[in-house]
């Protein structure tokens, strides 16, 4: 990139404070079991883990909204989360982090969302969730678009974070659009498989190769093939922008007004690449709300999922660090 360019992303550091950003989708608590394994289980022939310490960290939706907070935005998450203990702990964790907690809705009837990962000897042993993928009921719909509706005013933008856990309905997926649509706010979508086309009229859909792949039913291995879906997903959702994540060949931009245009990753240590979509999509909406265009805000945005995936575990991006990058650039 010229200097020039970098010279105008540094500009951008200081509008980043301040943004409000809602954050609509599903919210989860993402848990860590670490310990070491000594023996074998005499009840069958698995390993017994003695733990040493358990983290809890955001995840989901959730992990977003602390992505957010990091860059130097407001948060403002909305989705649900169960009566029980994770949801306790979750709860916990938005409040030391000073995130606005007041569109987090109990619902007694499921469980919160999260992921438990057992880890011994630096080895991820495994996995265990604990979800409920049910749709919202029409009650908790209402509460929600409700809620959004009451925020949209004092916003500046909007992220439909969805993981196909049941909050992202249909109804919600168009009410909060339309909403934000009055409102003129920013739109963003990070989407998941089983909404993926309901997702219209939005400012930026970044959906990743495989979602895409997924979606339209085909492989996406050519150059032509990038272009190809990138400009049908542009013409189907309406969107102004599409931004399709590729993994290590970066990103591909398309948009109403633009030709194709491909950011590369820069070569990385990468540790983990945990949560690194969901600081893609937290840097991109609120480089768009300080007033960046949308290749300065996609750069912004896929340096930052690269400095997270230097991390072990899901970790949020800094403002200082994200910016302290750019000038390494030079």
């Amino acid at each position: 990139m010229t200097k020039r360019f970098l010279n105008s992303l540094l500009k951008l550091h200081p509008k980043f404070e301040g943004k409000k950003v809602a954050v609509v989708g599903d919210m989860m608590l993402d848990s860590y079991f670490i310990g070491n394994v000594k023996r074998i289980s005499p009840e069958a022939p698995v390993p017994v883990i003695e733990v040493d310490k358990e983290i809890f960290r955001f995840g989901g939706a959730a992990n977003v909204a602390y992505n957010l907070v990091s860059l130097g935005a407001k948060a403002f998450p909305i989705g649900l989360i169960g009566s029980d203990d994770n949801g306790a702990i979750l709860s916990s964790l938005v409040q030391e982090a000073s995130i606005d907690e007041k569109g987090l809705i109990i619902d007694s009837s499921r469980p919160t969302t999260a992921k438990t990962r057992v880890i011994a000897e630096s080895q991820h042993i495994v996995r265990i969730d604990k979800e409920s993928k049910t749709h919202i009921d029409k009650k908790t719909e209402k509460k929600i678009i409700a809620y959004f509706e009451e925020l949209a005013d004092d916003l500046d933008a909007v992220i439909l974070q969805d993981y196909n856990k049941g909050v992202l309905t249909k109804t919600v997926i168009k009410k909060i659009i339309d909403i934000a649509r009055k409102k003129n706010l920013i739109i963003t979508v990070d989407p998941k498989f089983e909404n993926f086309f309901e997702y219209k009229n939005a400012t930026v859909f970044k959906p990743n190769k495989k979602e895409t792949e997924d979606a339209f039913g085909i492989r996406i291995e050519t150059e032509k093939n990038i272009f190809e879906a990138g400009s049908k997903l542009l013409r189907r959702l309406n969107a102004e922008h599409i931004l399709l994540t590729l993994g290590a060949e970066g990103i591909a931009l398309f948009g109403k007004e633009i030709d194709e245009q491909r950011i590369p990753t820069k070569a990385r240590n990468v540790a983990d690449v945990s949560g690194a979509g969901d600081t893609v999509i937290s840097t991109l909406t609120v480089a768009l709300c300080a007033g960046a265009d949308i290749k300065q805000a996609a750069y912004l945005a896929n340096l930052a999922g690269g400095i997270v995936c230097e991390e072990i575990g899901i970790v949020p991006i800094e403002t200082e660090k994200l910016f302290n990058a750019i000038e390494k650039e030079f």
